[in-house]
Parts: C-alpha cells; structure tokens; sequence
C-alpha cells in the first residue's frame, strides 16, 4: 500500500516543507536484519534463534537512526496500521520529540495477529524446519497464498475492482501481486512482526503522549471497524489527549489510506499546518 499521493511536492506531507525519514521494521525483510540474515556467532542465518523484539524496539531503532543523522525533532510521526502502531509508540516513548501524531488506521493495541494461528500454519509445512529452513526448503506458495488472504481481507479485492472488473482477472492480479511480495519476504519475519503486533499494547501509557493527534480510521476497514472511534476517542479523552477524528469514506477498507489518498489528504495537511511548528 502505497503513500505516494500523499507525499511529494505540494502534497498533504509537502516535500518542499519537510524531510520525510520512511525506516524498515526490524526484523522485516526490506533492508533490516531479520531471521535470514547471517547470524555472527554462527556465520548461518539467524532462524528460530532470531531474538523477539517489540514495537518498543522498532522505534527505539528508528530514533537511534535519527540521533545517527543529527535530527533532535519531528515534525509529525505517522503511519498506517503497523507502522501506526508505532506512533503510538513513540507518542509514549518519545512524547516531547514530534508536534503531531497521525495513527492511521491502527489503534493502541492492535487487533487481529494471532501467533498461535499463525505457528500452527508455519508447522503444518513439510520445509518449515522450526524456522530453520534456509537453503533447505523454499517456503514461497505458502508466502503467495498468506498474502493473497491477507490481500483480500485488506479491501485489495475493491480497490482493484475498478481497473480489473471481471472476477478472474482480478484474481489473476492479486496472485501476481501476492507473488511479487513473496519473492522479497520470509516466514520467519511474519511471525517475527505477527509477535511484535500481538504483544503490542500501550493503553495504560496514553496519558504520557504530549502531541496532538489525529485518528485516521476507514470506513469500510474489518480489522480496525470505523464504529470503534467513539470509545478510542474516549479513551485519548480519559488520558488527556489532545485528539481528533477523521474517517475516510472508502469502500477500500484497510487499503483507503493510500488508494483513495485524495478523500482524507486535505484533513492531514490541515492537521500538520495547524499542529506543527512553522
């Protein structure tokens, strides 16, 4: 899912007003070190003995990276989903170091990532090895079919309806895009963040964050459903935050904030130019 029509030149998040900083999860496979990578007591990769981490420790490298490139504030911290559950993270970790908070779609303990279910599956493969199948095993059909499923749940069956109305076709692209995420992903590193995302929970922390902030949710989203804005909002309001609420009007669902980026980009960007510094 993509941001790229919030972000750019002129946008809602202005390149010619703001550097972004847009880091990898670790434990991810996008240029993190994760389970595949070579593990130096052993010269072998990682596997199960790759250790668990947290969102707590995601954001504790993102803001290692920043101290790294001398920056000592933000402008806003925002993300969608996973990376709004890390907002919240740093909203209670950080709570001085940003103007503005954008949880997008995400709430302070997210929903939906069920380790057991998910161990169950990984065990069930004949290649799984206890997570130690590299160069033994090659895990991607089942990589293909968890994405296209998570693809589904995601709305991307909507989204791709427009320029793929016939049902087979669109089957077709959803394959093909489930394939294109499978060739650069690994099994250990969706246990590695299904873990991190279930252990996630920061509602007894609320009251630290600072910032203002604006709840971004969708409409049509299943995992973090539009009805739960009263009770968050009453939540930030117990906790004493300084929050607001959007709701993006998309039959897209947990996939509206990047494809239908222009029903909610007018909201952020008078959000960020009211709440962060000039």
């Amino acid at each position: 899912m993509s941001w790229a029509d919030l972000i750019g030149p002129g946008r809602a998040i202005d390149t010619d007003r703001w550097f972004v900083v847009c880091a990898n999860a670790v434990g991810s496979s996008y240029g993190s070190t994760n389970a595949a990578s070579t593990n130096p007591a052993t010269g072998r990769p990682w596997g199960s003995a790759f250790p668990e981490i947290r969102i707590a420790d995601i954001v504790a490298v993102q803001k290692a990276l920043l101290d790294h490139l001398g920056v000592r504030h933000l402008a806003a911290v925002t993300g969608h989903s996973f990376g709004g559950a890390q907002v919240y993270q740093w909203g209670v970790d950080h709570p001085h170091f940003m103007d503005a908070l954008v949880p997008v779609i995400a709430t302070p303990a997210m929903p939906g990532a069920d380790v057991a279910a998910l161990q169950a599956e990984l065990s069930a493969l004949p290649g799984w090895h206890g997570g130690d199948y590299y160069g033994r095993a090659d895990l991607s059909e089942y990589l293909v079919r968890k994405r296209t499923g998570g693809l589904m749940a995601f709305g991307a069956d909507a989204v791709l309806a427009a320029q793929w109305p016939d049902p087979e076709q669109r089957a077709r692209e959803l394959r093909r895009l489930a394939s294109e995420w499978a060739r650069g992903f690994d099994a250990n590193s969706l246990l590695i963040l299904y873990k991190a995302m279930a252990a996630f929970d920061v509602r007894e922390r609320l009251h630290e964050i600072r910032a203002p902030l604006l709840l971004v949710l969708s409409r049509s989203d299943r995992l973090v459903p539009a009805s739960r804005a009263p009770d968050l909002l009453a939540q930030f309001a117990s906790a004493g935050v300084d929050a607001r609420y959007a709701e993006i009007d998309s039959d897209h669902g947990h996939c509206a904030s990047g494809s239908d980026a222009a029903k909610w980009s007018g909201v952020l960007a008078g959000f960020l130019a009211v709440h962060t510094r000039r």
